[in-house]
């Protein structure tokens, strides 16, 4: 089963709501319509109706857009998304263990001259902004990259999911239904990358125009005991 641990619920919460009084309200009026066809009103059935149908819709696309958005982590200015740290142990061979922000660690054993990271982000169109969504971003792969692209086309390639499980691909669901476009401004894909030569500790951020790789500050000196 997916683990929706990770749900940012603050974010979520109002399309929850939202999405379950919208198809509460066109559940009642389609009721109310088939009560008004037995009351022999044609008029009054044909109006409830399509509006209980029009907002049962309403409500069917915030939920499925809230079951898309699971695994996605808001981004603000720039976000940490990853503590790294890196460790050759033979010729373009190393192995990266990565630190998440919520204590999650993954190690992974990777082949080729760089250590490479991408990630899906997603920005809303201002009407979501207004009802709780900011742009948001899900690390998607880790893998090795050669520096020389004959070696990449042939030598061992080593590439893993970053991103985990979830009931809905909304990435998918934009490109099956073209009307999700009215909520969501731009879908794309960010990646970087870095040499690793020696052992290091990196950090993976995340801003705006996309991913970052830095080194990492280096831990502040314990005061000297007395």
């Amino acid at each position: 089963m997916p683990d929706f641990s990770f749900l940012t619920q603050s974010a979520t919460l109002p399309w929850i709501l939202g999405a379950a009084i919208l198809f509460s309200i066109g559940l009642v009026l389609v009721l109310a319509g088939l009560t008004a066809l037995f009351g022999l009103h044609p008029l009054r059935f044909i109006t409830r109706t399509l509006l209980g149908l029009l907002l049962i819709t309403m409500g069917v696309l915030q939920a499925t857009i809230t079951l898309g958005i699971q695994g996605y982590r808001a981004l603000t200015q720039e976000d940490l998304a990853a503590r790294i740290s890196v460790k050759p142990y033979a010729p373009q061979k190393f192995t990266a263990k990565l630190r998440f922000p919520d204590g999650r660690e993954e190690s992974y054993t990777l082949s080729g001259d760089e250590i490479y990271l991408d990630a899906r982000i997603l920005k809303w169109h201002a009407i979501a902004n207004m009802l709780g969504l900011s742009t948001a971003y899900e690390l998607d792969r880790i893998g090795g990259r050669y520096r020389d692209l004959e070696q990449e086309k042939s030598a061992q390639r080593t590439l893993y999911t970053l991103g985990r499980d979830k009931p809905v691909d909304l990435f998918a669901l934009t490109k099956r239904f073209p009307f999700l476009e009215n909520v969501v401004d731009a879908k794309y894909g960010s990646a970087a990358y870095v040499p690793v030569g020696e052992p290091a500790d990196l950090e993976l951020r995340v801003s705006t125009t996309g991913l970052l790789i830095r080194p990492a500050a280096p831990k502040p000196a314990e005061p000297a005991k007395p």
